[in-house]
């Protein structure tokens, strides 16, 4: 059987994922900011015929990120990444004083990568998806954290753009191990809360970033497919950092260290 954890599962996506690999038969782990939030968003789902289970941990504190990864069992097929806040509202921190964005879009997807990969290749063929966007904007190493000239657009774009390389990284890394990684946009603006809640009028629904995600996470004919970046469901470029590979090499650097591994 296959399982498969999913982070923000509460809404959006992530909820239409969890909904739809539960019902053909996977192993759901469904993760929630906390458990009151999980239990009122899930419940329909964890009380379901389908075999949906509830993980939680706050993705802006990397103690909470460690103890969501300890909630994972020893086999892990998949695990989506795709947890994240918008762009809109002022600049703030996590509780390990990063930026937040960066902290809750790349940096808690890449400590809950690195403390589940051993789990992944347990289960290989596994898989890896990195839920990013069209929205990208290259990384300033000299103020990762924005802490001059803010500006949320800049700091979701280069947090999605973390993300890409993220999963070019471990694809390169994981090569011939039959985990594979990939990163996607699954639509653009799609009807989620964060949409709607930066005062943006959606322009597709979710059922159209499911059906890109999904095939990432479940479709065999994806099977082998690593180190991409897609658009909805066809194949795309991403900003040019994410192919230098000494960017990356500084980024995977740099995340260990914030993140203390």
């Amino acid at each position: 059987m296959t399982t498969v954890l999913v982070t923000g599962a509460t809404d959006g996506l992530g909820k239409a994922l969890a909904a739809r690999l539960a019902g053909e038969g996977a192993t759901v782990l469904a993760h929630a900011r906390n458990e009151q939030r999980g239990r009122e968003a899930l419940g329909a789902l964890l009380d379901g015929p389908g075999d949906v289970r509830l993980v939680v941990g706050d993705l802006a504190s990397l103690r909470a990120v460690r103890a969501l990864a300890d909630q994972v069992p020893d086999r892990l097929d998949v695990l989506v990444n795709n947890a994240g806040i918008g762009f809109a509202g002022p600049r703030m921190e996590s509780a390990d004083g990063y930026e937040l964005r960066f902290a809750v879009n790349y940096l808690a997807g890449f400590l809950l990568t690195a403390l589940l990969r051993d789990r992944l290749l347990a289960a290989a063929p596994a898989r890896l998806v990195n839920v990013a966007s069209l929205g990208q904007q290259a990384i300033d190493f000299d103020d990762v954290m924005l802490e001059n000239g803010y500006d949320g657009a800049r700091a979701y774009r280069q947090s999605k753009l973390a993300q890409i390389m993220h999963a070019f990284d471990l694809a390169a890394q994981l090569e011939g191990t039959g985990v594979t990684a990939t990163a996607l946009h699954p639509a653009t603006f799609m009807a989620t809360k964060m949409v709607t809640d930066a005062g943006v009028t959606p322009l597709t629904t979710v059922e159209q970033g499911l059906e890109a995600t999904w095939r990432l996470v479940a479709d065999p004919a994806v099977e082998g497919v690593t180190g991409v970046f897609f658009d909805g469901t066809s194949e795309a470029r991403a900003d040019a950092q994410a192919y230098d590979a000494a960017a990356r090499r500084r980024l995977r650097e740099l995340s260990e260290r914030l993140v203390g591994l």
